[in-house]
């Protein structure tokens, strides 16, 4: 039970060091403008990695017409008229169950 413990213990030790590290070093380290330009470029690359498999595949093959889908587009036209995120969440999430109730699925 001890061993447990300090597994732990050690564990979340060298993860905040490792997350420490990262903060204390781009505090005095200035990128390249390439790098910070690249960069910017990750946020939008990991969410759509995410979220177009789970709307566009569905049982493991591409489904064109689905509910996730047509929720995700009326998310992507409340997130671009209103360039609020929570808005978007709770529109999309409504459209989806609306979607979901009117199909029967």
């Amino acid at each position: 039970m001890e061993t447990i413990w300090i597994t732990l213990a050690v564990a979340g030790l060298l993860t905040y060091l490792i997350r420490l590290s990262f903060i204390a070093l781009l505090g005095k380290w200035t990128p390249p403008e390439w790098v910070s330009r690249a960069l910017r470029f990750v946020p939008p690359a990991v969410l759509t990695a995410i979220i177009f498999p789970e709307v566009l595949i569905r049982d493991g093959q591409l489904a064109p017409a689905n509910p996730r889908l047509l929720a995700g587009v009326v998310a992507a036209l409340v997130a671009w008229r209103t360039k609020n995120v929570v808005l978007t969440i709770v529109v999309g999430m409504a459209a989806l169950i609306t979607i979901q109730i009117l199909l029967g699925s």
